[in-house]
């Protein structure tokens, strides 16, 4: 529908945004294969670039942008682009989230959890929180910091409890911390939530991650495993 609403209306930038949108949800729900998914990343940037060219301060593509480069692993760029969208709305939390994402992932830790500790700074509504509580603890879990992470991690869970990769964490903290028990009970939950789940099916892709931000993913599903997580 809207790709057909947008031949009928090439130049309307709303439509542009709805179906990058929608082909970026599609992508992160895994919805297409491999050659779908790539056309659909190519789609979505086309437009989302078409869409800016004609109204480069336009907020709704600028953050859309920003979570496609996000998604799709072009690091460097999301940076750009995350910032540019700060620039012109600087109290956005899921911005700040895809930035500290892009960050993460590229072994600039410090960097990372600053962007998700602003964003727990504003006063936004307590539903739209725990994307960047998660990606805190998840930081505090990269640099070995597991103390610190699991309260970051609990408040998170506190407020949606429906991420498999969640429970993976939150395993992951309490193996480390000895918590044998509590930590099995979440990888119980994750395979619950995610039947299927594996230590190699749960990775994120790690196209352009850096080494310090494998490495450290390594030691997590070592954790992982160690509570039950099936390698394969």
């Amino acid at each position: 529908m809207l790709e057909k609403a947008l031949t009928d209306d090439p130049g309307n930038a709303d439509l542009q945004v709805a179906l990058a949108a929608f082909q970026l949800r599609g992508i992160q729900l895994a919805w297409y294969g491999p050659a779908d998914r790539d056309a659909a990343e190519s789609n979505a940037t086309a437009v989302l670039e078409r869409a800016l060219r004609a109204a480069p301060d336009d907020i709704a593509a600028l953050e859309t942008y920003c979570r496609l480069l996000t998604a799709t692993n072009r690091f460097v760029e999301s940076l750009l682009a995350c910032a540019r969208t700060l620039a012109h709305d600087p109290w956005n939390g899921l911005v700040l989230y895809q930035l500290g994402l892009s960050q993460l992932q590229l072994g600039r830790f410090d960097d990372a959890l600053a962007s998700f500790m602003k964003a727990d700074s504003f006063d936004t509504p307590q539903v739209s929180r725990w994307t960047w509580l998660l990606g805190a603890g998840w930081t505090y879990l990269l640099m070995g910091n597991t103390e610190e992470a699991l309260p970051w991690l609990q408040r998170s869970m506190a407020i949606s409890a429906g991420s498999g990769r969640a429970y993976l964490l939150l395993a992951a903290a309490y193996q480390q911390l000895g918590r044998t028990d509590e930590a099995r009970a979440a990888v119980q939950t994750t395979l619950t939530l995610r039947p299927g789940s594996n230590a190699g099916n749960v990775r994120l892709p790690q196209k352009n991650a850096s080494p310090a931000f494998v490495a450290a993913s390594d030691r997590i599903a070592q954790a992982y495993i160690a509570a039950g997580l099936p390698e394969r």
